[in-house]
């Protein structure tokens, strides 16, 4: 009979990626403290463009972690350390411009750790780099939010010391640093728009992207272990999607996308849970019977994420908006992460 592993190396990403969550929100509160006490009019506005980027990635972060589908809790480490970070930055013991330094340090902190996250993924699963892809963005808007911090701390610093303003060559140098940067990232810095979220056909196609991913790891791995972990994480991810789509997609696509139509989709999705519970109860080790029922999954799911991602998506398109769309991307990982955490307890 397989388990459904939850690999110790997954575990840890999970982890990290709660770390990375709480350090994101540790860096909105602490944008908006040093924006109600910050002395200058310009660094005050780019610390506001900041904020606004910082939101939209806190976005981004929460869909990774409902796309990597293990809902984990912050370090203890983290637990300890949030709470004295925002007494120091709320006290009085420390100058505008020594917790700039502190902010800046914490922003390169997070940056490092959205890198180590995508470095460690390559080590662990293709589906894991698949899941996790999006944080791409906030990993390089971090390393702009670096640069421009650094010219906030020259124009601060000096001031504060001198009571004058600085010679704005540094500065300079990081607006033309900060500008070629978002050249090199181009379209991947997504969230520099107004959008609020992704749409559902993004969201949707992620998941689709993963489970393709993690088939071909299946097919790949000879490695018995390895072999109950893949599946384990596909049984768990097809299950929260579907219902997922269930709660949310479906009865919102239902009016426009026609009731055979959506039966259908219904209908598709209750053949493959019952094939994963069959496969879930088989002996992993008779391997040919094991991976010729996978192979039946493959297809049986292969022709549902055809029809959504070809039918089901022209329909959404041609009946909602844009803010329809975002919206209903927006309770669809609602319901993910909740029925996560469910299947988690």
């Amino acid at each position: 009979m397989v388990t459904t592993l939850d690999d110790t190396k997954r575990l840890a990403i999970g982890e990290r990626l709660a770390d990375l969550k709480a350090f994101q929100s540790l860096i909105i509160s602490n944008d908006q403290k040093l924006i109600d006490a910050c002395p200058d009019d310009d660094v005050r506005k780019h610390l506001q463009n900041m904020l606004e980027d910082d939101q939209k990635n806190l976005g981004i972060i929460e869909t990774v972690i409902v796309q990597y589908g293990i809902q984990a809790e912050p370090s203890p480490a983290t637990n300890i350390f949030i709470p004295q970070f925002e007494k120091m930055m709320s006290g009085d013991e420390f100058t505008y411009y020594q917790k700039l330094i502190h902010h800046e340090l914490i922003k390169h902190g997070q940056a490092m750790s959205g890198i180590i996250i995508h470095k460690a993924a390559q080590k662990v699963g293709a589906d894991i780099e698949v899941a996790i892809g999006p944080l791409n963005t906030v990993n390089f808007e971090g390393r702009a939010h670096q640069e421009q911090l650094k010219g906030m701390l020259e124009v601060v610093g000096v001031r504060e010391m001198t009571g004058k303003d600085a010679d704005q060559g540094l500065w300079a140098r990081v607006q033309d640093g900060v500008a070629a940067l978002s050249g090199v990232v181009g379209s991947i810095a997504t969230q520099n728009t107004d959008k609020q979220d992704m749409n559902i056909q993004t969201i949707i196609r992620l998941d689709h992207n993963k489970t393709n991913t993690i088939f071909t790891e299946i097919g790949a791995t000879k490695d018995p272990q390895k072999l109950q972990e893949y599946f384990g994480q596909l049984y768990k991810d097809l299950l929260v999607h579907a219902q997922a789509e269930e709660e949310v997609v479906y009865p919102k696509v239902r009016s426009f996308y026609g009731d055979d139509n959506t039966q259908e989709l219904y209908d598709e999705q209750a053949q493959m849970k019952g094939m994963l519970d069959e496969i879930k109860a088989m002996d992993p080790t008779n391997a040919d019977e094991f991976r010729s029922r996978i192979k039946d999954l493959m297809e049986a799911v292969g022709d549902h994420i055809r029809q959504e991602e070809s039918t089901m998506f022209a329909a959404i398109d041609k009946n909602c908006s844009d803010d329809q769309k975002e919206q209903m991307a927006t309770e669809f990982k609602a319901a993910k992460s909740k029925i996560q955490q469910e299947m988690a307890a």
